[in-house]
């Protein structure tokens, strides 16, 4: 769309579609309309009404798997008139399925329990629909690059200073490793949701019907939809089980903004290689550039993902009293939040397909600074007993760029036992690995291990 206020709408329009089945006004009316019907049918095993014939059955059955635009219209121009949404659901069923007891659609229910449950339902399929699945993509696509990178030296900075190397697919298997824990963090995660009336007391259903247990009937309703039961709240659900997905969405987001920060330094630095794409333009003057645009397409829609997430954790476990309306302004916005954070890992992992190891380059860096066996070598004289390595090492290389020769003759001067010396002057910085190939097999394994038996 040309006028449209986000650019979720208008420039990545086409990139996000495939949310709108979770987070649009449609989806979640549709949502509304499924979860009163299921109500509805729910209600069957209370006596409260006489039975549905099968002919009900069936005729609710047809509005949830056939919810379409023009109802969704129609449900809009009877908000129009009575300016509130869930009613609005009510009234739509109350015409479109010709009940005998129509009283029974939206029987003793405030429109929190609709909503609460209409889109818990909305996030936990898409959770298992699309979040995951992406997620899962990104950790298998950043395993087959580890273990192609496993034993590839590469540069390692602390402080932005020269540090004891590493490989390209140990530092990937970081990312992985804490991409993994939030992974399974955010699938395990339970949702929460409430059945309980205007201010959480069942009030009128026990009115109505006193013979029926109906936190026991609240209880079996929800966890037949796989979400947990929240027993005990005001008019609305405390949302804090959103909170906590959200929370986990963002850590997430974080981990690869962090992972999009590093892999643009490290194109900067040469250490990595971004292939160009004949047909892209990298500058309107400068012709040679080739421009890590997805990673920064990436990291600055994260940022405002996670900005939306800080918002929603925090606006929508908080409310007034037993209730206000601050909560469903706010949760209108969760599609956006999502809504970002999916266009940024696409944008992403569009970058990791273009990204390799500039390999000569990394070698001859980590071979340039022999200064770096100042580590293992103290470490070895800590074990052979000599007074304060720590410090003759300091003396020598802190601050200085020398050369083997240099380190060498300095060996050559301790007091030390011939087949020590000629050991420590074997150590080269493009071998001083330690376990890091070691580590990231373990890492992958882990992954693909735990996918194996996912599926």
């Amino acid at each position: 769309m040309f006028n449209a206020l986000s650019p979720l709408d208008g420039r990545y329009a086409d990139r996000v579609d495939v949310l709108r089945n979770y987070f649009s006004e449609f989806a979640l009316m549709r949502m509304r309309i499924i979860t009163e019907i299921r109500y509805v049918k729910a209600l069957d095993h209370c006596s409260c009404f006489s039975p549905l014939t099968h002919e009900e059955v069936k005729q609710l059955d047809n509005v949830m798997a056939s919810f379409s635009e023009i109802d969704y219209e129609t449900i809009k121009s009877i908000e129009k008139e009575i300016n509130h949404d869930v009613k609005a659901c009510e009234i739509f069923l109350r015409k479109k399925v010709r009940l005998r007891e129509p009283n029974r659609i939206h029987f003793g229910l405030t429109s929190e329990d609709v909503n609460n449950l209409a889109w818990t339902f909305l996030l936990k399929e898409f959770r298992e629909t699309v979040q995951l699945p992406q997620v899962k993509t990104f950790l298998l696509i950043l395993c087959e690059m580890a273990e192609k990178w496993a034993e590839t030296i590469f540069p390692a900075r602390t402080h932005g200073q020269i540090a004891s190397p590493t490989t390209y697919g140990k530092e990937l298997a970081v990312v992985i490793n804490r991409l993994f824990t939030q992974y399974k963090k955010v699938k395990d995660l339970p949702f929460k949701a409430k059945l309980n009336g205007a201010t959480g007391n069942y009030s009128a259903l026990v009115v109505a019907c006193p013979s029926v247990d109906w936190p026991s009937f609240a209880k079996k309703f929800v966890e037949k939809y796989g979400v947990t039961f929240n027993p005990v709240t005001t008019q609305i659900e405390d949302h804090d089980s959103w909170a906590e997905y959200f929370d986990a969405s963002r850590r997430i987001n974080q981990i690869i903004r962090d992972f999009d920060q590093d892999t643009w330094i490290y194109l900067m630095q040469g250490e990595l290689l971004l292939s160009s794409e004949k047909q892209e333009v990298g500058s309107s003057t400068m012709p040679h550039k080739v421009n890590p645009i997805n990673f920064e397409n990436s990291e600055g829609n994260l940022k405002i993902s996670n900005a939306l997430f800080t918002a929603l954790s925090e606006s929508l476990t908080t409310s007034r009293l037993q209730r206000d309306l601050s909560d469903s302004t706010v949760s209108r916005n969760i599609g956006t939040a999502f809504g970002y954070a999916y266009l940024a890992i696409s944008e992403t992992l569009k970058g990791l397909s273009k990204i390799q190891v500039n390999e000569p380059y990394c070698r001859k860096v980590v071979s340039s600074h022999p200064e770096l066996l100042a580590e293992p070598i103290q470490t070895v004289l800590r074990k052979y007993g000599m007074s304060d390595p720590y410090e003759k090492m300091k003396a020598l290389t802190r601050g200085r760029h020398i050369t083997l020769d240099e380190l060498h003759t300095f060996l050559d001067s301790l007091d030390l036992d011939s087949q020590v010396i000629q050991f420590l002057k074997s150590l080269r910085p493009e071998s001083y690995l330690g376990l890091a190939p070691q580590i990231t097999h373990a890492m992958i394994l882990e992954v693909q291990d735990y996918f194996k038996e996912e599926s």
